[in-house]
């Protein structure tokens, strides 16, 4: 899937609505690390590392997501195509 630059914020966005949807909070912190799926307290969180590109937050995010389990919830078919795309297993 080829992403121009500007659609990585709306792809932020939408990732995080889906991280909402499964009840997961986002976290935006500092730090050398590059970010994904744990869980705090008995909480599911994703961290992002702040200093991060745009576009390494996506993937994060997207990576973090399959890691969790996508299949059983509605969410946009590019959304889909673009958390698969990223899926570290293939």
């Amino acid at each position: 899937m080829k992403i121009k630059e500007k659609e990585f914020e709306t792809l932020l966005q939408d990732l995080r609505s889906v991280a909402s949807q499964l009840g997961v909070t986002v976290r935006f912190e500092k730090g050398d690390f590059k970010g994904g799926y744990c869980i705090v307290q008995a909480n599911k969180v994703i961290v992002l590392n702040k200093l991060a590109t745009l576009q390494r937050k996506v993937i994060t995010l997207a990576v973090a997501l399959k890691e969790l389990g996508i299949d059983d919830i509605y969410m946009p078919p590019k959304i889909r195509e673009l958390i698969e795309e990223f899926d570290e297993t293939k």
